[in-house]
């Protein structure tokens, strides 16, 4: 696949040197704890959660279709889906399709669809609630804002409605069915919307998986994005989160509620804005090969 546009090297040098140093900052936090052995339920989510390194994330890319002139001598030449044009390097997106294609479909299928469909906002975040219901022992050593008994409470006089999998998989056994959805790896693409804190986290694994099709701003981005929603899920949990630095959003009250849903709001337009990116980018990059495999 030819490419439709070309970066002479000053330019793609000064993009990849600000992605590194914009990398580096954010993850600074998790690198000098790894050094240390200290640990950070909030911020090293993002991390032990979705397996990437940060190494990883300190990688550049252009996105596919783009020519980086004069770096046949650089490194990335010997990363894994790139390849050698004259002098030059790029994406080797007919690779990727070839290996990945049924994949890259799904993902971008999922994103589309979700960023389509209406977002949910009355959820309140319950689903970490409902992870803890009538349970002595809980996933964090933390210690619980309210009593066992007012945190049962909450979840009984609510009405639960998580429609993301991988949050609804940890529901204790006695939460699982006061669930009004049955969220499932079949159903996922059906019920995943976009005012889910899970699925806006997930923007960032969908972002890791398309590899190289997605330029390293949109990565970071996304990687962004999941950390800072990830305060809003730890600080609206019955867990005393103040301790990890996010100040607890009291869902049990009217107050709490409506600063829940205000910030919901905002991180459902980021990751839609960032799921319309990954799909646009991808489109322009391999959507013909993909056209073409499908057929």
């Amino acid at each position: 696949m030819p490419a439709t546009a070309r970066l002479p090297r000053h330019d793609w040098r000064e993009r990849e040197q600000a992605h590194q140093t914009r990398a580096d900052e954010l993850t600074r936090g998790w690198r000098e704890r790894q050094l240390t052995g200290e640990s950070h339920p909030v911020d090293d989510f993002v991390h032990t959660y979705y397996p990437f390194k940060a190494s990883h994330l300190r990688r550049w890319h252009p996105g596919a279709g783009v020519a980086l002139e004069d770096s046949a001598e650089d490194e990335r030449a010997d990363w894994r889906w790139y390849r050698r044009d004259a002098n030059d390097t790029m994406v080797d997106a007919e690779a990727f399709v070839e290996a990945r294609g049924r994949s890259i479909r799904f993902i971008t299928g999922l994103l589309a669809s979700t960023s389509a469909r209406q977002g949910q906002f009355g959820c309140f975040g319950l689903h970490e609630w409902a992870m803890v219901y009538r349970q002595g022992e809980h996933r964090h050593a933390t210690p619980l804002r309210l009593t066992q008994a007012q945190t049962d409470e909450v979840v009984e006089s609510h009405r639960i409605g998580c429609s993301h999998f991988d949050a609804f998989r940890f529901f204790t056994p006695d939460a699982a069915p006061l669930n009004t959805l049955t969220p499932s790896r079949e159903n996922q693409p059906e019920l995943e919307q976009p005012g889910c804190l899970h699925a806006g986290m997930d923007v960032y694994k969908w972002a890791t998986k398309l590899g190289p099709l997605v330029p390293g701003d949109v990565l970071l981005d996304c990687y962004e994005l999941a950390r800072d929603i990830r305060q809003l899920d730890m600080a609206a949990s019955p867990y005393d989160a103040t301790t990890w630095g996010a100040e607890p959003v009291a869902i049990e009250t009217p107050e709490g509620k409506a600063e829940y849903v205000r910030r919901q709001r905002e991180f459902a337009q980021r990751g839609n804005a960032l799921r319309d990116r990954i799909v646009a980018a991808v489109t322009a990059g391999v959507g013909p090969l993909l056209a073409e495999a499908n057929s």
